[in-house]
């Protein structure tokens, strides 16, 4: 990778071309279970409440061996076939523009250490994310916005706003957060009545930190503050434009469920990636929303130790509308094609059960699980890999989260062994030593 320019977020060219231009993360915090959501197994039906017959490791909760069926029916749907839970009915109309990746498996079945290992490659803190390096890699087409957004719907994932932290690169490529309300960068709003006064301040602050820049000569530290300088003001005027949806139709907000008291928050956020991407930024993250019971509790994300029927169909009520109307939205504009859209969690569960039959739940499980990614160069109907009859392992195609990253990487025209960083005595890299692009699902 060769020197980066004064300006951090210039477009770079891509190592080759690219199939995609933008990626939207739609991360399920909290580990969904696979067989329950998109991996059916009907074994599980016929053993309901005997012993697994097979080996199995301690489980996170060393839960017991115990099956249990899913609670959800399960069908098939679009010419591809694909066997889908009745809590995800408008995902399922989505099918065949989606590649199902049934082989998932994460080293990690802690939640702090397995969200920073699918976000950043690496299970502790300190390493850049996902999107960090993306836009270091590529930079990004949108002048007014910074290039890596994560878009709050309620719930910060386990291990915090590192998830999203530069790391070792410079601290421009970390992910900008946009909080729900109104204002969702109080940063960036002027404290300043007359636009005129403020310029003058920001002017006054660039030019000593150039000063300071002469003196040093080179210091990307430096540049990223004089960067981010100039990128908060474009955004004083981007932000309010970008959050304004009275210029979208009634029937695109009730695509997304916008509205609707369930759908309603998650739908925002999933209109808001589209209106992101389609202004040019490279990389955008949804996080799982904050979801009230009907009694007025508040689901712990998808990690359901307990009374997984009720809280898993009131997760998907949550997330399923808003993410088919996202993915239909971006194919009208006709920005699927050039949009990556991944979906998944940092691990899945266990085909056992966890707790009593009346109230069950299900275990953490790294060994096999699912994942989706649909648009940009990804081939639509397609499912690959395989766990067991059970659900329980990978085993067919086994797919890493490097796997994943490289795969993203090389659909935005990266080659993932060559965009590097120097630290610590080596050349670091998002998929570290290892990671294979997944081309049986690319077009």
């Amino acid at each position: 990778v060769s020197a980066q320019p004064a300006n951090p977020f210039v477009p770079k060219p891509p190592h080759f071309l690219p199939r995609a231009k933008s990626v939207i993360f739609l991360f399920m915090d909290g580990g969904p279970s696979q067989v329950d959501t998109f991996d059916y197994k009907p074994r599980l039906e016929k053993e309901h409440g005997q012993p697994i017959k097979m080996d199995i490791p301690v489980t996170a909760g060393n839960i017991g061996k115990t099956l249990l069926q899913s609670p959800f029916k399960f069908r098939q749907y679009g010419q591809c076939g694909a066997w889908v839970s009745e809590i995800f009915p408008h995902t399922a109309t989505c099918v065949d523009e989606i590649a199902f990746i049934h082989s998932m498996v994460s080293e990690h079945a802690e939640h702090t250490a397995g969200c920073y290992f699918v976000h950043t490659g690496f299970p502790r803190q300190g390493r850049p994310s996902m999107g960090s390096w993306i836009t270091y890699g590529l930079g990004t087409e949108c002048h007014d916005l910074p290039g890596f957004v994560i878009l709050d719907s309620g719930v910060i994932p386990k291990g915090g706003n590192d998830n999203f932290g530069s790391g070792f690169l410079p601290a421009c490529y970390q992910g900008t957060l946009f909080r729900r309300g109104k204002h969702p960068l109080a940063d960036i709003q002027p404290r300043e009545m007359e636009t005129t006064i403020q310029q003058e301040k920001i002017s006054l602050i660039q030019r000593l930190n150039q000063a300071v820049l002469g003196r040093l000569g080179s210091a990307p530290e430096l540049d990223a503050v004089i960067a981010n300088y100039e990128l908060a003001f474009r955004m004083q005027a981007a932000v309010p434009d970008l959050l304004d949806l009275s210029t979208e139709s009634r029937a695109t907000l009730n695509l997304y469920g916008i509205g609707q008291k369930q759908t309603d928050e998650f739908g925002r956020q999933c209109l808001m990636a589209r209106r992101l991407v389609q202004r040019g930024v490279r990389f955008v993250e949804l996080v799982t929303p904050k979801t009230v019971t009907p009694t007025g509790g508040m689901i712990d994300r998808w990690d359901q130790h307990g009374s997984l029927p009720e809280q898993h169909r009131i997760n998907a009520f949550a997330t399923d509308q808003p993410i088919a109307g996202l993915l239909k939205d971006l194919k009208s504009h006709g920005l699927l094609d050039e949009t990556l859209v991944i979906w998944g969690g940092e691990f899945g569960r266990t085909p056992m059960v966890e707790g009593n039959l009346d109230k069950p739940g299900r275990d953490h499980n790294q060994f096999g699980f699912t994942m989706w990614l649909a648009g940009g160069g990804i081939k639509g109907g397609t499912r690959y890999g395989a766990t067991d009859e059970y659900g329980y392992f990978a085993v067919e195609n086994k797919v890493t989260v490097h796997d994943l990253h490289a795969t993203a990487l090389h659909l935005l025209g990266i080659d993932h062994k060559r965009l590097t960083f120097p630290f610590s005595g080596r050349d670091m890299r998002l998929t570290d030593v290892h990671g294979q692009v997944l081309k049986e699902i690319i077009v």
